[in-house]
């Protein structure tokens, strides 16, 4: 690559990612993911459109694509389990990218169900970069082009650098979600515990043991309880799950 392309691409990951701090959006993965595309789209040689797909749940789901048509592609190779996309999430080369250079020629026999499909869609050439940021994290930005032998070296490497940078903002973006979540979770049973001690005239610790014995002889999660106590119909009862008590 370049130094004037290297320069460049900095620039973009620099501006993406004030962007979404200055937007507060780095606790809002969606929102994280769709401008890494939008940004990819626009920062990789020969990209005509892209998309990201995402392990969720044992499925691999389609993100915010820039074209409907690429969500159906992304959807396609996840229920084929096969194409670039799916290569790159199972078994990607070092560099993380895997390079589609003409879908209808030699490199479409790599994937003969997905590879005609993509053709028939227009798309003749497909970057897949491995977007991985820690253990049982999976996901791959997916660009595509509709022009054969569309990305050059300088795009794979580029995209190859893109991924990194994408990886960390991604698990940025994922960890702060789960923060909120576990904060959201510390409050509700904050509030359970606080309703028992005023009920029941206890402390703090015999308020969590007895939310810890109701979690566990109904079989409850400890927090859906919490929320059950902090809810209105818990607070109309006057009372808590008999095994609290």
């Amino acid at each position: 690559m370049e130094p004037d392309q290297t320069d460049a691409l900095v620039v973009v990951l620099r501006r993406s990612a004030r962007e979404m701090v200055a937007q507060r959006s780095i606790a809002d993965l969606e929102a994280t993911l769709g401008q890494i595309v939008a940004a990819a789209v626009d920062t990789v040689p020969g990209a005509d459109a892209g998309g990201i797909s995402m392990t969720e749940g044992g499925q691999v789901d389609s993100r915010v694509p820039t074209r409907e048509d690429v969500r159906k592609l992304d959807d396609l190779q996840s229920r084929l389990n096969e194409g670039p996309c799916m290569t790159a999430l199972a078994d990607p080369p070092d560099d993380g990218v895997v390079h589609a250079r003409d879908l209808s020629g030699p490199d479409g026999e790599r994937w003969p169900h997905f590879a005609p499909q993509a053709v028939a869609q227009g798309y003749r050439s497909l970057l897949s970069t491995q977007l991985s940021a820690g253990a049982g994290f999976r996901a791959a930005l997916n660009l595509y082009s509709h022009e054969a032998d569309a990305f050059d070296d300088a795009s794979r490497t580029t995209a190859g650098l893109f991924g990194v940078q994408a990886a960390l903002l991604i698990y940025g973006a994922d960890h702060a979600a789960n923060l909120e979540q576990a904060l959201g979770t510390r409050d509700v049973i904050g509030q359970a515990k606080g309703i028992l001690m005023e009920r029941f005239d206890v402390d703090d610790d015999r308020a969590f043991q007895m939310l810890v014995r109701s979690s566990q002889e109904t079989n409850v999660k400890l927090v859906d309880v919490a929320r059950w106590l902090s809810s209105p119909a818990g607070r109309r009862r006057g009372e808590v799950p008999p095994s609290t008590r």
